[in-house]
């Protein structure tokens, strides 16, 4: 046991300095990332309407008296039956996990670089607008594919980085909607490529001149206002969403972004 102990003990301090004497960050890098999405989780969404199909959302939709045809409300998340009596399921955040690659220059302590990623996710976000008939209309977004390329800055103590990074995002995002309404007809117009940025801050560490791992933030922010929802006929010409125009009413999400924070492990071999 002591001889292990002692063997130990000089394997270490052999080890160190070795390690001590490779402190440059400089130099390619390829790695892979183990993380956690979690949505922002917007609970004050709404669902705005374009009812005479000028192009200009936030119309309110009126029955044939008058009468604000979704005074029941919106909620963020998607609907659990066809009054908001009924209430909504959360949004789902999820676990994600993706590669990377960089490049870094050291100057003195500072270090800086550019790095480029890409995941895969299953975030889901809804909104949720609840008319008087009572009826549900629900508005889904997915998120499975994301990358980003980003500058990264930051400063090193040694064998120990801490930085912060932002650039661009993007993102596929699967759009879906569903409703309890089955008096008028509706399309959609698909999926979207959405585009956006990426921030956050990290902390790396060697543990190897070639190996590291690290911890690392991110807030992420898509744009992602293109999808829309048209409701039509073939229902009575007093139905509310035919009633101003007789083409129909176009729905669509009051938050223009699908914005999300993630926390991830990474680990990486530097060349």
């Amino acid at each position: 046991m002591k001889t292990f102990v002692a063997f130990a003990l000089l394997a270490t301090t052999a080890a160190a300095p070795a390690l001590a004497q490779d402190e440059t960050w400089t130099g390619p890098y390829v790695g892979i990332q183990l993380g956690y999405n979690f949505t922002q989780n917007n609970k004050n969404e709404s669902v705005l309407f374009d009812k005479n199909l000028d192009g200009s959302f936030g119309d309110t939709v009126t029955t044939a008296a008058g009468a604000n045809a979704f005074s029941p409300g919106f909620c963020g998340g998607a609907a659990l039956g066809n009054s908001a009596a009924g209430g909504c399921r959360g949004d789902k955040d999820q676990v994600f996990g993706g590669i990377h690659a960089g490049y870094d220059k050291q100057f003195g302590n500072v270090v800086l670089g550019v790095v480029a990623d890409y995941n895969r996710t299953n975030v889901r976000d809804s909104v949720t607008a609840f008319s008087t008939t009572p009826a549900s209309y629900t508005l889904t977004r997915r998120l499975k594919d994301t990358a980003s390329l980003r500058l990264r800055a930051g400063y090193a103590f040694g064998n120990t980085l801490v930085y912060g990074t932002g650039g661009l995002a993007w993102g596929k995002v699967k759009n879906r909607f569903t409703t309890t309404n089955s008096v008028n007809s509706f399309t959609t117009n698909g999926n979207d490529d959405a585009w956006g940025y990426r921030l956050g801050a990290g902390i790396e560490h060697k543990l190897t001149p070639n190996m590291t791992v690290g911890l690392l933030y991110t807030y992420q922010s898509l744009d992602d206002n293109s999808y829309r929802v048209r409701a039509a006929g073939p229902a009575p010409a007093t139905n509310p969403f035919i009633l101003t125009n007789a083409n129909g009413t176009d729905f669509r999400r009051s938050d223009k972004s699908f914005g999300m924070h993630g926390i991830a492990l990474t680990a990486s071999y530097r060349f």
